[in-house]
């Protein structure tokens, strides 16, 4: 588990299912120009976790994303997957919560795990 997640539990809070990106961005215009760091590090320093209060969402190194929030406050997680998504386990996530929050996270591993998981806990 990353470091974020690790410093910002709360009381009573544990992690139950966290992913990474799929090793499918070393495949990228992107990282072939960055001679695959930006892959490396995105892969080390990003976190996609589901716990049994919250979902937590950090992306980023220098400049820093996060996005958390509260299970009650989600209405839907929504996962986008190509075939070859389907066939080598990648896809887009979507969070969609209360009031139109809606946030997108593109090339996650295990994103219909992430789903259930997120099911689970909140039910």
């Amino acid at each position: 588990m990353g470091s974020y997640v690790d410093n910002n539990l709360i009381r009573d809070e544990h992690v139950v299912f966290e992913t990474k990106y799929h090793w499918k961005i070393f495949f990228s215009l992107k990282a072939i120009f960055s001679l695959f760091i930006y892959p490396i590090l995105a892969r080390w320093s990003d976190e996609f976790v589901v716990t049994n209060k919250r979902i937590i969402i950090k992306t980023g190194i220098i400049s820093r994303k996060t996005f958390e929030m509260n299970l009650n406050k989600i209405e839907t997680v929504n996962v986008d997957q190509s075939i070859f998504g389907r066939m080598f386990g990648f896809g887009t996530i979507t969070v969609i919560g209360t009031g139109g929050t809606r946030e997108e996270f593109p090339d996650i591993a295990k994103p219909t795990e992430f789903r259930k998981k997120f099911q689970e806990v909140s039910s």
